[in-house]
């Protein structure tokens, strides 16, 4: 029995040797053009088990790099120019658990449901916001899904997870890389650390458990456009009064029947001739949100 672990030791030892050989030989090699003649490179001068091994070294840093960096520091084109037109804010919505429903079942296997409202978003929105599908899952998953929801084309871009940073275990959509003024963009998702590198731009929506009676996204849309509509400068001056909130969607409906009853009182107090009560300033809409620091 000993020996026979010995034995078996040996050969795993040997076969991870030849495994490790192998990747040096091979991912350490020079380049080779379409002709099949090596491409000179900065270890050419090292002996040669050296030039191997540091090839090999850079090759999977190099890897290790691009799952955890975006694949370029501009994942947007630049902004259209008259006379074409672009969008004064910039919308940028995960798909898995905010439009979409993933379920699985013996019988279908995997299936994903669309969330109610989803056609009412896209086509109230894409006036007023480049509408960015930015995704964790891979391009294979989502492509398709996409088109699904969007047969009509009010998707701007499609980002998918090689375009997010990996940082603690998290794939994170960095804005700084979507070539595009953080002041007018909107990040929506149901995981906070998706926008952790820029909190007061984002909007945590509870995660969607696929019920048919779920009204999230009209809810949405009615606050996204009363951010536009109102011409926000900078939409960090919002998010922010919202940043703390479990359910952000809740509040803002909260606060917009707050703010009515106020303003159908003071009417009312005017039209009896009396002095209002309280005090309103400002718009209606102004007054969804309280001046914000950043201002």
């Amino acid at each position: 029995m000993a020996a026979a672990r010995r034995l078996a030791l040996r050969l795993a030892g040997l076969l991870g040797a030849g495994t490790g050989v192998a990747l040096v030989y091979i991912f350490g090699s020079n380049a080779v053009d379409e002709h099949g003649a090596k491409i000179p490179d900065e270890f050419d001068g090292d002996p040669v088990v050296i030039q191997q091994l540091r090839r090999t070294y850079k090759y999977f840093k190099d890897y290790r790099q691009m799952i955890i960096e975006p694949t370029s520091p501009k994942l947007l084109p630049d902004p259209l120019r008259e006379p074409y037109y672009q969008p004064p804010y910039t919308l940028v919505i995960e798909l898995t658990d905010v439009l979409l429903h993933p379920e699985w079942s013996l019988v279908t296997g995997w299936r994903f449901k669309k969330r109610p409202g989803i056609e009412s978003l896209l086509q109230q929105l894409a006036p007023l916001y480049e509408i960015v599908v930015f995704t964790s899952e891979t391009g294979m998953t989502a492509f398709p899904l996409i088109d699904s929801i969007d047969p009509h084309g009010f998707v701007s871009y499609r980002l998918f997870r090689d375009a997010t940073r990996y940082m603690d275990g998290h794939h994170v959509k960095d804005i700084s890389c979507l070539n595009r003024d953080p002041a007018k963009v909107v990040v929506v998702d149901c995981r906070r650390e998706a926008f952790c590198l820029q909190p007061y731009n984002g909007l945590a929506l509870p995660r969607w458990d696929g019920s048919s009676d779920d009204r999230a996204l009209y809810d949405l849309t009615a606050f996204l456009k009363t951010i536009a509509l109102s011409g926000v400068e900078d939409v960090r001056t919002v998010l922010e009064n919202y940043a703390l909130e479990e359910d952000p969607l809740a509040a803002f409906k909260r606060r917009r029947l707050q703010l009515e009853e106020e303003e159908q009182q003071r009417l009312a107090e005017l039209a009896q001739g009396k002095k209002p009560t309280g005090l309103f300033l400002g718009g209606l809409t102004g007054r969804l949100w309280p001046r914000s620091k950043q201002q």
